[in-house]
This record gives structure tokens, sequence and C-alpha cells, in this order.
């Protein structure tokens, strides 16, 4: 700075004496532009910019982390002093995926979905304990160790079961977990959930012989009903057979009716055949043409054979 006065003095001693020192003039605009430069500089690094769903937190060469928030805008720092750095608060998906145990000593596959994002108002503290990637150094660590503490109260099948209570325990368990290293979980839910293949072929062999047992029993079923509609059946025609026997004993006649009504059914059912068929009479019942006899019974005339 003594140079930078020197100079100012000799220029302007040589102005006033009318006679410009060699190179003075340069000297100084050079200083002037320099001076312009660092001062440019030091305005453009004194000001940051946060953006929507950021946080900013302010190290200090001078005392270290200050325990202050900047949320989002324009905000002042001192250049080389102060650094500004940007924290992203937004929530956050993360899939992890654990193999662990259940009760009944299964291997059971499980992916956990958690949405994550860190709390707000300690994030200097964040950031000393943990830095920028503090989700990676803390989600799969807990992740495991709630899920290895959940899964091994519950049976395989209680896990298919109880989908829905097991979710709700290892969500509990995570968010209070979590909430020790400052991170708060919005969402925890269960994605997949797989067994071993040992495990997985037992179930499909299990439902298999369930479903041959219940076609089995089926058809046991059906037998039975087989059986009770046959035996039903020949009581029915028993009981018809014995019904017709007592119509003819009592009435001779009976049998006649139904001669002339299977008489009717042939007759119908050759006269709506497109065939000519030529047969006798008394093969086709047509024969009901009887002689009364004086006595009042009942003769069968004879009729020619059809050729």
């Amino acid at each position: 700075m003594n140079n930078f006065f020197d100079a100012a003095q000799n220029a302007a001693k040589n102005a006033r004496a009318g006679m410009p020192g060699p190179g003075s003039g340069a000297g100084t605009a050079a200083k002037v532009a320099l001076g312009v430069g660092l001062l440019g500089a030091a305005v453009y690094n004194s000001y940051f910019n946060v953006e929507g769903g950021h946080r900013a937190v302010i190290f200090n060469r001078l005392v270290g982390m200050k325990d202050v928030v900047m949320s989002e805008g324009t905000h002042f720092v001192i250049p080389w002093f102060e650094r500004p750095i940007i924290y992203d608060v937004r929530t956050r998906p993360r899939n992890i995926t654990s193999l662990t145990g259940s009760k009944d000593l299964q291997m059971v596959n499980i992916t956990l979905r958690v949405l994550s994002r860190p709390d707000e108002k300690v994030l200097p503290s964040i950031y000393q304990t943990l830095g920028l990637d503090y989700d990676e150094r803390v989600l799969p660590s807990i992740v495991n160790e709630v899920l290895k503490s959940v899964v091994a109260q519950y049976n395989a099948s209680q896990l298919i079961t109880m989908r829905e209570q097991v979710s709700r325990t290892i969500a509990n368990n995570l968010i209070a977990r979590a909430r020790e290293f400052h991170l708060t979980l919005d969402d925890v839910s269960i994605t997949h959930l797989s067994f071993g293949k040992e495990y997985t072929e037992a179930v499909e062999a299990k439902q298999v012989a369930q479903q041959e047992a219940e076609r089995a029993k089926f058809i046991v079923e059906k037998a039975i009903q087989d059986k009770k509609s046959i035996i039903i059946r020949a009581q029915g025609e028993a009981k018809s057979a014995e019904l017709i026997g007592k119509a003819i004993a009592s009435n001779p006649g009976f049998i006649e009716l139904r001669r002339i009504e299977t008489a009717k059914d042939i007759a119908n059912t050759v006269s709506r055949s497109q065939n000519r068929v030529y047969l006798a009479s008394d093969t086709l019942l047509l024969n009901l043409l009887d002689n009364v006899t004086d006595s009042g019974s009942l003769t069968k005339h004879s009729t020619p054979d059809r050729k």
C-alpha cells in the first residue's frame, strides 16, 4: 500500500510539473484494475443462493460450524472466511434388501422401501457427525438391525398372513431408531418378500396335496350321491312295477291301454320318418282291430303281412 501511495504522489508531482514519469500511468491503471477485480470477486463470492427444497449451513474458518440454518433464497457470507454447505431436505426414496431368518428358522428375503429426509433444525450437527451422505451411512445398518429383530418374532407363514402387522411393527421400530440420528422417515413399506427354494417347494407340495385331497373328497361325495340316486331310481322302478302289477290284476284292460299307447308312439315315429319301412303289423304292434265275440271276450283280428 505504501508503494501505491508513493506512486500516486510521484504521479501527482509529475503532473504538476508537466513532465509525466515513464510508465507511471500504466502501472497505476494496472493496480486500479487489480483492485477492481479483487473487489468484484469479493462481492461475487459474498452471496449464494439456496434453491427450493434445500437448506444451507455455514462453516467459518475461525469458529467452525455455525449453529444456524439458511432457508431458501439469497444469503450473504464473508468471502474465504465462510463457506456454505447445501443440503437437500426433500424426501428421498431408498430400497434396502435384507436376508434374515424367521422364528421357524426359514430364510426370508425382504425388500424395504424407505422415504427419508434429514431434520432441518439439526443440520449443523448432522454435518459434523454424518456428513452429506448421512442416509448412506445410517439407513442400511438400522434397516438390517430392525428387520432381523422383527422378523425373528414371526413364523414364515405368519409373515404372509400377518403382513400388515409385520409392516407396521417394522415401521414403528425403524422410525424410532432413525430418530436417534436426526432422520425423519415419512413412509416404510415392504415391497418384496420371498423365501428360500426349499421352503417354496414345500409350500407348493403342500398346496398340491391339499388340492388332491379336496379332489378325492369330491369324488367320494359324488360316488355317495350317485349311489343314493341309483337306490332312489331302483325304488321308484320297483314301486312303478308294483303299481302296474296291481293295475293289471285289478283291470285287465290296463295292459291293452298301454299297448295302444305304444302302438301310437310307433306310428308317429314311422310317419315322421323319410324312409319307407315294410314290416308286419304284429311286429309294429299296429294290429289293434279285435273282434268282439258274443260272450264279450276280445279276439285278435289277423292282418295279412305287408311286403
